[in-house]
């Protein structure tokens, strides 16, 4: 037994001793319609379906927020459906995984999370408490939820005691940090002893989109719309990627590994041209590999939001079947939708368990 299923089944047995209830059953369901060439889930075969970038709002945090901040044009009636679902975990969550055959959600805490804090002493309490939480919620459902903590990067060295503790102690699956922190970004000079902890850890950090700009940018006046998913969200995450690869990191600790959500945030289908124009750039750390290279080595990718097989075919290409993950982004995407793109791909049945299931469990030591 590896050390962190042993802190699993430890977090695991505390819960019991303190009456929490251990249910929730795995929804191994059997769906799915074959595709020709062998694409698609054969159908008397069961698919263990992991989504990983599922958000939650956690009660007691100080400075919690959720994307819906009213920059967004979003119709108020699917903001209503998603406020009531976010806190919720067993009243429409599970119901929902069961109606959809979903076996896992990894958890973590909706945007911005605990990033636009200004006072560290706050930021660092705060995630303490939303992963004490995390941990209960998985203790009391361990088939069906995983968890992503939250690390408070306003204070590293406070960062780095969280990160040992969210793993060593509570058993968490990785990380989760909500785009940039009070307007610093990964590649900060200050931040490479959290990088160092999360090599040493063998842990996961996943990088989502953040509702809260640092600046102002003029392409987006007049046009709310491309706030948000629709484009700046993934051109802001994108670069938030981009920065840690330029800024080195990776070089300076090639153990560690990033995750990002909605097919890679435009990076994939951007790689040929990092490759080629990297060369006619005076960067100002000088990198060891090409901007492609580390997409592959050091950076994967999830399906949430982007449902579509030519996309995820693409990726499939630029980043490698290793590197891509299922995810839904519920409750902001239908799982319905989700899971019916998952079980409809175009690829081999192996390859598509390791998208489904496969990859998270590795990658995530679920």
């Amino acid at each position: 037994m590896s050390a962190h299923d042993w802190t699993r089944r430890q977090v695991l047995n505390r819960a019991a001793g303190t009456g929490v209830a251990l249910g929730g059953a795995s929804a191994l369901l059997n769906t799915g319609v074959a595709q020709a060439h062998g694409g698609g889930h054969r159908p008397g075969k069961p698919l263990k379906i992991i989504a990983i970038e599922e958000a939650v709002l956690l009660p007691g945090l100080v400075t919690q927020g959720t994307a819906l901040n009213g920059a967004i044009p979003f119709k108020p009636e699917v903001v209503a459906e998603w406020m009531k679902r976010l806190p919720d975990i067993t009243a429409y969550r599970i119901a929902d995984m069961d109606e959809n055959g979903v076996t896992m959600q990894v958890l973590s805490l909706a945007p911005p999370g605990i990033q636009m804090q200004p006072d560290a002493a706050i930021a660092v309490a705060d995630a303490r408490r939303a992963n004490d939480a995390l941990a209960a919620i998985v203790a009391a459902h361990p088939t069906r939820f995983g968890g992503l903590a939250a690390l408070p990067f306003q204070d590293p060295k406070a960062a780095v005691r969280e990160a040992r503790r969210a793993m060593n102690d509570l058993g968490m699956a990785g990380f989760l940090v909500n785009g940039h922190t009070c307007g610093e970004y990964l590649d900060a000079p200050r931040f490479r002893e959290v990088w160092a902890a999360l090599e040493e850890l063998g842990a996961t950090l996943y990088l989502h989109p953040t509702p809260a700009p640092t600046g102002d940018w003029g392409l987006l006046h007049g046009r709310p719309e491309l706030v948000g998913p629709l484009y700046s969200w993934a051109a802001e995450t994108g670069g938030h990627a981009l920065r840690v690869i330029l800024g080195g990191v990776f070089d300076d600790f090639p153990g560690a590994r990033l995750i990002l959500g909605h097919m890679g945030e435009f990076l994939p289908f951007h790689a040929p041209r990092l490759d080629v124009q990297i060369q006619n750039i005076a960067t100002r750390v000088r990198l060891k590999r090409k901007p492609s290279e580390y997409l592959r080595r050091n950076i994967a990718i999830t399906t949430s939001g982007v449902m579509d097989d030519t996309m995820l075919q693409a990726a499939v290409k630029a980043v490698g079947i290793d590197n891509v993950l299922f995810a839904i982004d519920y409750p902001f995407e239908k799982s319905a939708q989700a899971v019916e793109f998952l079980r409809n791909v175009n690829l081999p049945t192996p390859q598509l368990r390791k998208i489904a299931h496969g990859n998270a469990e590795r990658i995530l030591r679920l």
